[in-house]
């Protein structure tokens, strides 16, 4: 059996972010993947967490996907917030990384190979009010053909140093001017078939 950590990001707004969402999405992956036969631990932020937990989680965890709002196109704080704790934690723990790769005796080592995550995934699920053609087209004016990973190469580049495997994300677009939720779900179920496999 497979290990999922599931991190619920939500950060609740008035009037604006009540989280019913994220948590719908959330309960999507945690139904999907735990009939895919992955034991599931979930970090809800916003309802606190112990930080040595939190490094014990990730260790455990062959899989680990972050289901997230976009708040002015990043995580709300209290994810950045997380992961300046966890992962700064197990890097003095030397349990996420044993450096950044580069020597003194080997000069040609890359910035970023030291990671120890190798033999995980992580992915991201996100729900945006960007709709979905905003990404991809240079004719766009704000990302100028940037893909939603590109936009989130900052959120991903922390597992990616740490020597995981960063998945293609998935998104909902456009969830506050013109929702397709039921879709968005069939979609999410789709996504997760073609990159969880079957754990058992």
């Amino acid at each position: 059996m497979k290990h999922l950590l599931l991190i619920n990001a939500h950060h609740f707004y008035e009037n604006i972010s009540p989280g019913r969402l994220n948590r719908a999405m959330a309960g999507v992956i945690k139904e999907e993947m735990e009939k895919r036969g992955y034991e599931l631990r979930q970090t809800d932020i916003e309802s606190g967490y112990d930080i040595d937990a939190e490094v014990e989680k990730h260790i455990w965890a062959d899989f680990i996907i972050l289901q997230s709002p976009v708040c002015w196109f990043g995580a709300p704080w209290i994810y950045k917030k997380y992961v300046d704790e966890v992962f700064t934690a197990g890097m003095f723990q030397g349990s996420f990384l044993s450096g950044d790769g580069r020597t003194r005796e080997d000069p040609s080592k890359q910035y970023g190979t030291g990671g120890l995550m190798q033999d995980k995934k992580y992915m991201l699920s996100l729900t945006w009010n960007a709709p979905k053609k905003a990404f991809g087209s240079k004719d766009q004016l704000l990302f100028a053909g940037k893909t939603v990973d590109d936009v989130f190469v900052a959120n991903t580049a922390n597992y990616k140093f740490c020597g995981a495997q960063v998945l293609p994300s998935f998104s909902c677009h456009d969830v506050m001017k013109a929702p397709e939720i039921e879709a968005d779900i069939a979609r999410l179920r789709e996504h997760l078939s073609e990159i969880a496999g079957d754990a058992k």
